[in-house]
């Protein structure tokens, strides 16, 4: 598809959310506050995806083709840059630490490059991309909790660094589809990061809260404490596994198991109603009147539970082996389309303790209803970080580095800027 040269106009901010059910891409205008806008939205049935994991490029290329094409279309514009969240590659999350001598004098702007520079000297990771690296302290001859050291005087700088990295090959691959789009990858953002941006509150990521993101292949969380995220991690469990399990559960075909989950799935205790009968086509003999058999409400809710309790086992096993668990409080945020399910979020509060709630894009103007639940907080996350880039140091790599020296020193500088 051919794209015309993008007018001189205010930049256009894209999100592209490439996720195993569906390609969703906003694009958004920053508004005469400085306020972003969203002015074109697409979004396409996700094809050549199988648990975040690119299985076919050609296909999934057309899906981000058609979702792309769509969002233009109502945008009345082409968009070149895209920002682009990332669920697969198998994100890592660590903490890295470095200190520097500035021998008493001031802290100035080379002291933090400096510092910077050996954290990202300390991401011996083979293999892996580096996605985020965010700052999450400062300190000065051992003093924590400096949120910006410039102008601050001592023997010793330290700095504490976030580090998320993903599969190389897997972050290589999505930009190569991306880019034979016709759109060149303004960075990487991970999912539950993006979610998180949308949805949570500032009290709650200051306090600490964890953010699990149920999507259809993977299932992600990240945990937010003094303003900035301090974990992530994904679960290649998610909603197309529910629909599988009840497929097999009762000889269904999966789109009909789908049909299933979305008009009658629940996940809370069996009642009365759950007795009621539903007729279930049988593999093969969909298409054949008469050749369905009978199951139960309770039965068809029995498999949907027994999946998302371990989905949820395995998202506070993850969060107990973090180390993060102590810093993410009480709070719990869902949001991705599984969580849209009848009980989840009772289960939620019932397996992982504690207080849980829904989680909706917040901040973003112009979202039409259809849009703004909490299946769309990725995307409209990344519109958020775009603009804003709050918490983060997104998408360094060494050819960045290599190109334009400052240009660490300054994103650090945005962030500070951003948390005074």
């Amino acid at each position: 598809m051919g794209r015309k040269p993008v007018k001189p106009r205010s930049r256009l901010l894209t999100a592209l959310d490439v996720g195993t059910s569906k390609v969703c891409c906003f694009i958004a205008r920053p508004d005469a506050s400085g306020q972003p806008r969203v002015i074109g939205i697409g979004h396409h049935a996700s094809e050549g995806l199988r648990n975040g994991v690119i299985s076919d490029i050609d296909a999934a290329e057309g899906a981000i083709l058609n979702a792309v094409h769509a969002a233009e279309k109502m945008a009345g514009d082409t968009v070149r840059l895209a920002t682009v969240s990332l669920s697969g590659g198998r994100p890592t999350s660590y903490t890295v630490g470095a200190e520097v001598p500035i021998s008493g004098h001031e802290v100035a702007e080379g002291d933090l490059r400096r510092i910077l520079d050996q954290t990202l000297n300390n991401n011996g990771a083979n293999e892996r991309d580096l996605i985020h690296s965010i700052p999450i302290g400062f300190a000065i001859d051992g003093e924590r909790g400096i949120r910006d050291p410039r102008g601050m005087y001592g023997q010793k700088l330290g700095v504490q660094m976030h580090m998320i990295t993903a599969s190389s090959g897997a972050v290589r691959t999505l930009k190569t589809i991306v880019e034979r789009c016709h759109l060149d990858v303004e960075g990487f953002v991970v999912s539950p990061y993006a979610s998180g941006l949308a949805c949570l509150i500032e009290d709650e990521m200051d306090l600490g809260v964890t953010l699990v993101d149920m999507g259809a292949g993977t299932t992600s969380l990240a945990v937010f404490y003094d303003g900035a995220v301090v974990f992530a991690d994904s679960i290649p469990v998610g909603g197309s596994h529910v629909t599988n399990d009840i497929a097999r559960g009762l000889s269904t075909p999966v789109a009909y198991a789908e049909r299933l989950k979305t008009l009658h799935g629940s996940v809370l205790p069996a009642g009365l109603v759950d007795q009621d009968v539903l007729d279930v086509p049988l593999i093969g003999d969909e298409n054949e009147a008469g050749h369905n058999v009978a199951t139960t409400k309770a039965r068809l809710n029995t498999i949907i539970r027994a999946r998302l309790e371990e989905t949820l086992e395995l998202v506070g096993a993850r969060l107990d082996a973090s180390g993060a668990a102590p810093l993410a409080g009480n709070r719990l945020v869902l949001t991705g389309g599984a969580c849209q399910l009848q009980g989840v979020r009772e289960l939620a509060a019932e397996i992982l303790q504690k207080q849980v709630r829904i989680g909706r894009p917040l901040r973003l103007r112009g979202l039409a209803e259809a849009v703004s639940g909490p299946a769309f907080a990725a995307c409209a996350g990344m519109i958020s970080f775009s603009i804003e880039n709050p918490a983060a140091l997104p998408a360094i790599t060494q050819p960045f580095w290599k190109e334009e020296p400052g240009w660490i020193t300054g994103r650090l500088g945005q962030w500070i800027r951003a948390h005074l």
